[in-house]
């Protein structure tokens, strides 16, 4: 059986956060609004600017004592409500519980930022994603919008109540 933990990272730890991103972005670059040759730009001052807890949480899962996935938030300017984000996990280590255990810490973090809600914007066919924020709580609001990568689909807005 997988040993599953999760941690926040700040600036300091930002080399371990440009590793985890940078195989989700070659990994998956549609599921990202970046890009792989972008974020390879990125020099230190930047990476450890991305990692600012004042911007929101970053959230590294370790699986078996190996990275396997992250997820972060965005706090909005004009909006009280973080954004969960770039949620991915390697594909070794799907199904060892990781996203679940990220869209946890994720949760505890808003709470404990007394936000009211959290939201996310989903694929509308990518039901294994669907399905996970469904168990956590998330709750379809009926909003859509294009999908930038994939024109002739739509991302579906998503909201969880603390």
């Amino acid at each position: 059986m997988s040993v599953v933990a999760v941690r926040r990272v700040g600036p300091d730890e930002w080399r371990s956060w440009r590793e985890v991103r940078l195989a989700a972005l070659t990994d998956t670059p549609e599921a990202f609004s970046s890009t792989l040759e972008r974020e390879l730009t990125f020099d230190e001052p930047t990476w450890r600017q991305r990692l600012d807890p004042a911007t929101g949480v970053r959230v590294l899962a370790v699986v078996d004592e190996a990275f396997a996935g992250l997820v972060g938030t965005y706090l909005p300017e004009d909006a009280p409500d973080p954004e969960l984000v770039s949620m991915w996990i390697r594909p070794a280590s799907r199904g060892a519980g990781a996203a679940g255990a990220l869209v946890a810490e994720v949760l505890d973090w808003a709470r404990e930022r007394r936000h009211e809600r959290v939201k996310l914007w989903v694929v509308e066919d990518n039901e294994p994603a669907r399905r996970l924020y469904q168990r956590h709580g998330f709750v379809s609001t009926g909003e859509f919008m294009p999908y930038p990568h994939h024109p002739c689909l739509r991302e579906e807005r998503m909201v969880r109540a603390l």
